[in-house]
């Protein structure tokens, strides 16, 4: 049965619901501006600074005033408002789901495509995470960032261009036959797509300046060498700047070209990887952090809809949970935002109930959805299992983060045992999200050797507290957003890939209690924090398929509207002969 939209029962307890947070949205947004008004970012710092500007003080002073005066005139508005909103919550599913309906041609054409894939015997996932800090206005400046609402549309401009732009196929000449490369980036922006998702390399980019029924691309033939090192040389300004490295039909990892490597894919051990200023082109499943903000939230999904047909926001519970226990008031939804191609056919929330501390102001927890790919020649369906979560904020408590991965797992197992079919085949299982730790700092070394890195498969983790070479951290210091060397995606890419300059914007890592840090071990590069990840299980997909890792890919296309550096993974799932004969 298809999802509702609306997460209420009936339009009646929907309106209801709507007019109690009509009066209360004017008192909370007095009392946000109470607050933001005195806090300035880095930024408008400077700004003031190379203005002269000394009205700053005046600024503060009166308009704390009058924001509060209008704080006290709406809370009696705002308290009738709670009576109606507050009951509300018990009965209210814990997520919006927005479903664009298939208008187009090529929607249609997508469809048809990706529910053949398996003839073709593999297909290619794009999945990518991120950490947007669309907090109320008044807490966002507390990370140095404000202006949450022009955040957001920016936010969702910047992916809809990069993840919208079209592949551009790379064909190798070489008598070896080294086959094809799909790049997953082009730096050719184009206009939104709906699509149903990557379908791998056999997929012929859209033109979206002809007819939806013209399907052409861009080829682009370069020399295959299997035995030189990756040059090093500059990039040259006239070729693709992000490109993968997997060719079409291999079961194994063969060395790129010369000539792709030194446009920003590299391949250092078995995982092709990159540091890209634009989002990857044709992810397919898209999860947000921290989209606490209700308006945010909206404004991400009006403008991703016409990418990503299937939505889910508005994530979480609200005021008691669970109820009638006001001692663990929520006033924030979990601050997760799914965004998919594929049509969504089942979804699972559940609330940590272990937060601490300001965390559990918010419903952080465990999103799960199962979604359609499509029919493979069998007649079977085709599915994927996607989970995102947010975990445990505060350093120095690894025991709750401990916890909440064992009901991460739990809840993961629980959901796929209840929805499975017999007539499915299963082609991919991802855990992602911001999980508050990293497997540098010797303060995470509880969570670092937790067991669910046995179940899923980590691409940048070469064992517990040992980060493979190439790796960057995600989490950047606050106080140098705004720097030169970060404040835009080209000139963070540059810093990224630089070990002397990124250890100066990467939070570094945290040391264990009472004992000094010693960061990194003589001859190993200073990568720092990495608390954002993408993971992937093998063993509970169909016994059929096996995955590759295409490409893992660190984003710096949010560079100054984010603390956080996005990442990106596409696997790909190669089918045997015989998979759906099961």
């Amino acid at each position: 049965m298809a999802l509702k939209e609306s997460p209420f029962p009936n339009g009646f307890v929907a309106g209801v619901h709507a007019v109690g947070w009509t009066l209360i949205l004017p008192c909370f947004w007095c009392l946000d501006r109470v607050i933001a008004v005195c806090k300035s970012t880095t930024q408008e710092q400077i700004q003031r600074e190379e203005q002269e500007c000394y009205l700053h003080p005046l600024k503060v002073f009166f308009g704390s005033i009058l924001f509060f005066i209008l704080f006290l005139i709406t809370a009696p508005f705002a308290f009738l408002g709670f009576l109606l909103w507050a009951p509300l919550q018990a009965c209210r599913r814990p997520f919006y789901y927005h479903r664009e309906a298939p208008i187009s041609p090529e929607m249609e054409y997508h469809m048809e495509y990706h529910s053949g894939f398996e003839q073709a015997g593999k297909a290619s996932f794009g999945f990518a995470t991120a950490n947007l800090c669309l907090l109320p206005e008044s807490l966002a400046r507390f990370n140095n960032l404000g202006h949450t609402q022009q955040r957001a549309y920016a936010i969702g401009q910047c992916i809809v261009q990069g993840v919208s732009r079209p592949n551009i196929r790379i064909f190798i000449d070489s008598p070896s036959s080294c086959g094809t490369l799909s790049p997953s980036n082009s730096i050719l922006p184009t206009a939104s797509s709906n699509t149903y998702g990557a379908t791998g390399q056999s997929q012929p980019p859209v033109n979206h300046h002809v007819e939806s029924t013209q399907r052409q691309f861009r080829v682009v033939r370069v020399p295959c060498d299997d035995t030189e090192e990756p040059s090093s040389e500059a990039p040259s300004p006239c070729l693709n700047s992000n490109q993968n490295s997997n060719q079409q039909g291999r079961s194994s990892h063969r060395r790129a070209p010369r000539a792709l490597l030194s446009q920003g894919l590299r391949q250092q051990g078995d995982v092709p990887w990159e540091v890209s200023s634009l989002f990857p082109a044709n992810v397919d499943i898209l999860c947000l952090e921290e989209v606490f903000d209700k308006r945010a939230a909206q404004k991400l999904t009006n403008i991703l809809k016409p990418v990503f047909g299937h939505i889910l926001y508005d994530v979480g519970v609200y005021a008691c949970h669970p109820p009638c226990r006001c001692s663990s008031f929520k006033f924030f939804n979990s601050g997760l935002f799914l965004a998919s191609r594929f049509p969504v056919l089942e979804v699972q929330y559940k609330c940590f109930p272990n937060s601490r501390g300001e965390d559990a102001l918010a419903a952080k927890g465990l999103l799960s959805a199962k979604v359609l790919i499509g029919k493979n020649k069998k007649q079977k369906r085709v599915v994927g299992y996607f989970n995102c979560t947010h975990l445990h904020a505060p350093e120095g408590e690894g025991a709750i983060r401990c916890e909440q991965l064992n009901m991460v797992t739990k809840w993961i197992v629980d959901f796929q045992a209840a929805n499975k079919q017999p007539d499915e085949e299963v082609v991919f299982d991802v855990l992602c999200g911001d999980f508050n730790f990293d497997n540098c700092s010797p303060d995470d070394h509880l969570e670092q050797n937790h067991h669910i890195f046995e179940d899923y498969k980590d691409p940048c983790r070469a064992g517990p507290g040992k980060e493979k070479p190439w790796v960057i951290g995600t989490l950047l210091e606050q106080p140098t957003l705004y720097d030169d060397e970060v404040n835009t995606p080209e000139s963070l890419q540059r810093t990224l890939e630089r070990d002397d300059l990124r250890r100066h914007y990467i939070s570094p890592p945290v040391p264990a209690a009472g004992l000094p840090l010693v960061y990194p071990e003589n001859g190993q590069p200073w990568i720092g924090r990495r608390i954002d990840y993408i993971l992937y299980r093998e063993s509970s997909i169909s016994k059929q398929c096996r995955t590759e890792i295409e490409e893992v890919t660190f984003i710096t296309h949010l560079a100054g509207l984010t603390d956080h550096i996005p990442v990106g993974l596409r696997l790909n799932v190669v089918m045997e002969s015989d998979c759906g004969d099961e």
